[in-house]
């Protein structure tokens, strides 16, 4: 990627030295949004990750001076197939790379994130722009082993998450090693995809779907809130795709990169995540979608830029 003297976000917040907050580790509590680093093959459990969907009905009626809500609630006891939302339980990872001696690519790597997230923000920015209303901007934690957000107490090995509770995307970037090493997945369009996801979520947010789901996903069954979490999760990956749309239009990527973004976004399908981490696929315990399927939106995403593309809801297949 063509990323260095781009305009940096200043809404980025060092937190590495400092101390997360001591505790055993939890999955952030209230709606945590997770990248899948790996594990157990168990179906959710309410009180994990949450996340809202009829994103693009939402957009619709929002854009009009609407409350998406309203229809949200009406919709939620039968067109929704049994309500909305989704939750994942803290899945077993493969331990966070740290390494030693590596300052001078720390920096490098911050300033990176910092850009990367300045270019969300253009691209969301100007998207809201368009439906004449205001982009509310997201922050950015970077954190080391242990952090405490709105969310809960979360270890590096949850991976990167998005915090509804405070509006944060939380990182240890020593995850890009996992990522590298144990995924195979290289390269910093693959690093930037992740971070782009996990702003898919905060657009999802700001919408106003995600209290209304966080209200109702008591009531769905484990398999119901996988169902929901894979579409909603497809959907934040169709967003980073639209993200990247911008970014190439703007004469951001080099060749190979977006073969970058497809392979990590192949190896954390839940399918080949279950399949390295215990050794066969438990499709009824997925949460974030197939390999397959998580290529398949963002390249969707990608293609189009429109996020009216990324209706994983109302989409006949996944």
């Amino acid at each position: 990627m063509q990323w260095k003297g781009r305009r940096r976000s200043s809404n980025v917040n060092d937190t590495r030295g400092q101390s997360g907050g001591g505790g055993m580790f939890r999955m952030p509590r209230g709606g945590g949004f997770r990248m899948p680093t790996g594990g157990g093959a168990r179906p959710a459990r309410s009180g994990g990750m949450g996340c809202g969907t009829l994103i693009i009905i939402g957009v619709v009626l929002w854009a009009l001076g609407l409350n998406p809500l309203s229809l949200l609630g009406g919709l939620a006891g039968g067109g929704l197939g049994g309500g909305l939302g989704s939750s994942i339980s803290p899945q077993q990872s493969p331990e966070v790379n740290r390494q030693t001696g590596t300052a001078g690519k720390q920096d490098e790597m911050r300033e990176f994130m910092e850009v990367i997230m300045g270019s969300t923000e253009e691209v969301w920015t100007n998207i809201f722009k368009g439906y004449g209303k205001r982009y509310p901007l997201p922050k950015l934690n970077i954190f080391e082993d242990q952090v405490t957000s709105a969310c809960g107490t979360a270890s590096s090995a949850a991976g990167p998450f998005y915090c509804p509770g405070d509006s944060k995307v939380y990182i240890d970037l020593d995850f890009y090693n996992t990522l590298s090493r144990q995924f195979g997945a290289k390269g910093d369009f693959a690093q930037a995809y992740v971070l782009a996801h996990e702003v898919g979520h905060h657009v999802q947010n700001v919408i106003g779907v995600l209290p209304e789901f966080n209200r109702m996903r008591s009531s769905m069954g484990k398999i119901e809130v996988n169902q929901t979490s894979v579409k909603v999760e497809l959907q934040a990956d169709c967003f980073a795709g639209v993200w990247g749309h911008f970014v190439a239009k703007q004469g951001w990527l080099e060749r190979g990169d977006l073969e970058e973004a497809l392979v990590a976004a192949n190896q954390i399908g839940d399918d080949s995540i279950q399949k390295r981490t215990q050794g066969y696929i438990v499709p009824e315990a997925f949460n974030h979608g197939t390999s397959e399927q998580r290529k398949r939106w963002f390249t969707r995403g990608f293609e189009s830029g429109r996020i009216e593309a990324c209706d994983t809801f109302n989409a006949r297949s996944l």
